[in-house]
């Protein structure tokens, strides 16, 4: 009993440090959609091979600023690369081609729903239970983000976009179960994302040559958004999303995640992309309530 009551604080603070690292790729992530408008009309897999080289070759620059070693870090079971590139590359493939494939409010509501499966989910992990505030606290998200894509307005199911619905409800699956099982994979170093990124740039290439007409950014701009969506959203997000889904509290980071299509939205407001609405704030309230309510305990713990 002695031990138990000596290693819980620390054991809880190291959780605490893991959930917040995750919160960062959240907030990375609100980036994403203003640095791809500013990037023009750059086609998406394009886009993604770029973006991931560059966040792969950031973290490999980092690995090696840490005095330690890529390829050792690389060196994983097949499992944890199948799953890893599985997850990065199946999850964009999919969400490009829902937006494609059917139009993208509906497509991007089914994509946003993965927070919501990541609560629920969660439960059936080892050691985690899922408990009333998680459920209330990741609906309360999920009504806030349907208000925000929809402004308000309804959304038609139609049987011609119903390959883009699919596709979208396979991202959502996907990064649940990227972001799920990951956690049984905490001995594959964070280091070791580098090389899921350049895999992932790999696999994107090639269905860039095959499927797109390449275009570059005209002007600075363009080129400061695309080398900012490697770095950051493409690039540091999914190295701290490793370390918070591995060793954090997931079930908050799933409920918190709701916050990244919010606050994306207040940017390309902000920035002048995208016009405001009375919904917005509407949506701000219930997903922040939201959030701070299904990631009560990691407040009540301090």
């Amino acid at each position: 009993m002695t031990s138990t009551t000596t290693l819980a604080p620390p054991v809880r603070a190291a959780t605490g440090r893991a959930t917040l690292i995750g919160v960062s790729a959240i907030l990375m992530w609100a980036l994403l959609a203003p640095l791809t408008a500013l990037t023009g009309t750059l086609p998406p897999f394009q886009t993604v091979a770029v973006a991931f080289a560059i966040g792969g070759l950031t973290g490999i620059c980092g690995t090696l600023a840490g005095g330690r070693s890529p390829l050792r870090a690389m060196r994983q079971p097949l499992a944890a690369w199948g799953l890893s590139v599985g997850g990065l590359f199946g999850f964009h493939f999919l969400y490009f081609l829902s937006l494609k494939s059917a139009p993208p409010v509906e497509a991007n509501l089914i994509n946003y729903l993965w927070p919501l499966f990541i609560v629920l989910f969660s439960a059936l992990l080892p050691g985690e239970r899922l408990r009333w505030w998680h459920v209330a606290g990741a609906m309360a998200g999920l009504a806030g983000t349907v208000l925000l894509v929809t402004r308000g307005g309804g959304v038609a199911i139609e049987r011609a976009y119903v390959a883009g619905y699919v596709a979208a409800l396979g991202s959502a699956l996907i990064w649940t179960t990227y972001s799920l099982l990951n956690r049984r994979f905490g001995q594959v170093p964070t280091d070791a994302v580098a090389g899921f990124c350049l895999a992932t740039a790999a696999l994107a290439l090639l269905c860039h040559l095959a499927w797109e007409v390449t275009v570059w950014p005209d002007g600075i701009v363009g080129w400061l958004a695309l080398v900012g969506l490697g770095i950051g959203p493409v690039g540091a997000a999914f190295f701290a999303w490793d370390h918070g889904v591995k060793r954090g509290d997931i079930r908050a980071l799933g409920a918190i995640s709701y916050a990244s299509p919010l606050l994306s939205t207040l940017l390309l407001i902000g920035f002048g992309l995208a016009p405001g609405h009375w919904t917005v704030w509407a949506a701000c309230g219930l997903i922040v309530g939201g959030a701070v309510l299904a990631s009560w305990e990691v407040f009540r713990r301090g």
